[in-house]
């Protein structure tokens, strides 16, 4: 008897033990996640707006307003990267354009895990018509919106300066009377054509292919159609690409080729290649990083 009740004892020990364990690496890993930028003193957070009425849980944005705003403000929009397949729109890098006169806007989207491609361009476009909609109730500018993103979001932000007259991605969430073109795009290192990215798009589980519903050769139509490459026209908006010199995850040819199919639109580009940077990181929150991105959209969101 006096064997099985240590023996239970010891299972119990066993137990806590393994149980606080986990309980603590539960602890470490939240510890080490970054916690999501603070709302800036003066301004305005109206969180979760459902740019879908009813729509998906993704389908839903976060709007910050300068308070006392005395005139409409242009407005930017951020779109977060995650490989289509994760993200969200509580870490934005904007916020910084607040206190230069903006409204900022950061949207969520349905991933690949919840529908594949067309879906992400038609959440975006869904979410620029419901914010012009909503121009006068937020006091924004509906006639300045530009779009910043990274990595998918890049790719989802070219393809809004590039896609603007694919009428199919534009009936999703009303609002059809409504443009969803834009008037500046800043474009991270954002893939821009998928039939050039072959290690990667030939990757049975890898992020393009769960975008595309399959690899880049079984669905070679689709990846051009998901290419924001394939529909630049001299009537796209001015593009601000930024990339990594050592990006391995996305190839710095992927910015130039696209910035040279816009040159050659006649489109007016500025591409910048960081030296030694790779896919993301602290080189494209640096002071002179801000300053190019606040100079751009000045440039072409504020009224002269």
């Amino acid at each position: 008897m006096k064997r099985y009740a240590f023996g239970l004892l010891g299972m119990v020990v066993v137990c806590c033990l393994a149980w606080t364990g986990q309980a603590q690496e539960k602890q470490e890993k939240q510890k080490k996640q970054p916690l999501p930028p603070k709302t800036p003193e003066g301004v305005q957070a109206l969180r979760n707006l459902a740019y879908v009425p009813e729509g998906h849980e993704r389908q839903k944005l976060d709007l910050f307003l300068p308070k006392d705003a005395a005139k409409p403000l242009p407005l930017v929009v951020w779109i977060h990267g995650g490989g289509w397949q994760g993200g969200s729109k509580e870490f934005t890098p904007a916020f910084f354009l607040l206190s230069k006169g903006y409204a900022v806007a950061s949207i969520n989207y349905r991933l690949s895990q919840h529908a594949t491609f067309p879906a992400q361009i038609e959440d975006c476009k869904a979410a620029i018509r419901w914010l012009r909609a909503h121009a006068k109730e937020y006091n924004l500018d509906a006639q300045h919106i530009g779009v910043w993103g990274g990595s998918a979001g890049g790719h989802l932000v070219a393809l809004l300066g590039t896609a603007n007259n694919v009428k199919e991605w534009e009936t999703l969430g009303g609002n059809t009377d409504q443009s969803s073109r834009v008037q500046a795009v800043c474009d991270w290192y954002g893939p821009t054509d998928f039939t050039r990215i072959t290690a990667t798009s030939q990757k049975a589980n890898g992020p393009i292919s769960r975008l595309l519903g399959g690899p880049v050769a079984d669905n070679l139509e689709k990846a051009k159609k998901a290419s924001p490459i394939t529909y630049v026209s001299s009537d796209d908006p001015p593009f601000l690409i930024m990339h990594g010199a050592d990006d391995k995850t996305v190839p710095p040819e992927q910015s130039e080729i696209f910035a040279d199919a816009l040159k050659k639109a006649g489109v007016e580009v500025t591409l910048k290649i960081l030296p030694g940077a790779g896919h993301g990181g602290p080189a494209f929150s640096s002071p002179e990083s801000r300053k190019l991105i606040g100079d751009f959209f000045d440039k072409h969101l504020k009224k002269k």
